[in-house]
């Protein structure tokens, strides 16, 4: 095709995660109650995608309604369930024993494999789904998808996927210790969190 100059008309696929034939639905026990009264309580998670030149890179992380802070998150070039894995692995491990949080998704295929529900329930963790196509009734992680992308990746020029990888690291730091927000009383998500629990 390059040779003889010629281009596809085909529009690259983008990326879909829900699969019709893929594990149980949960119900969407989170209704859109995006408040929460302390850390810990109410997750909400996706996965987004990125793309530099011909490559991708998918983000899975995973945000707490408290006060806007991500938990952990995990990176991976292909929307592989491992990285959904690997990112709830992380997150449970900063859990105390007393902390069951609900947890919110979409019904993307990654939510809905044996392995995770099975690692949520050993958790006594409430598994809540947006219904399906509704990405209002997970508006709190596509609004910090969106800060994401306007503030750190629409602004840069990227060469690699993985001076991405460590850009996102670094945007996610400074965004749980740095940024402030006005509904956290002009603190950060960090520095809110820490004041709650020293009062």
């Amino acid at each position: 095709m390059g040779e003889l100059n010629l281009k596809s008309l085909v529009r690259p696929k983008k990326y879909k995660s829900y699969k019709d034939d893929m594990g149980a639905v949960a119900s969407n026990e989170l209704n859109r109650q995006f408040e929460s009264t302390a850390p810990n309580q109410k997750w909400v998670t996706d996965v987004t995608e990125f793309k530099v030149g011909s490559e991708k890179l998918y983000l899975s992380p995973i945000l707490d309604l408290y006060n806007g802070e991500i938990v952990t998150f995990e990176t991976s070039r292909r929307p592989v369930f491992e990285m959904v894995g690997s990112m709830l692995d992380k997150a449970l491990a900063k859990l105390q024993p007393h902390e069951h949080p609900l947890l919110h998704s979409d019904q993307g295929w990654h939510y809905r494999m044996p392995r995770y529900q099975a690692t949520l329930k050993e958790r006594s963790m409430v598994q809540s789904m947006s219904n399906k196509g509704c990405c209002y009734d997970n508006a709190a992680m596509e609004s910090f998808f969106g800060v994401l992308k306007t503030e750190f990746f629409y602004l840069k020029k990227f060469s690699s996927i993985d001076e991405l990888r460590e850009g996102l690291a670094e945007y996610i730091k400074y965004y749980n210790n740095d940024r402030i927000k006005l509904k956290l009383k002009g603190l950060s998500p960090v520095q809110y969190r820490t004041q709650a629990v020293g009062a």
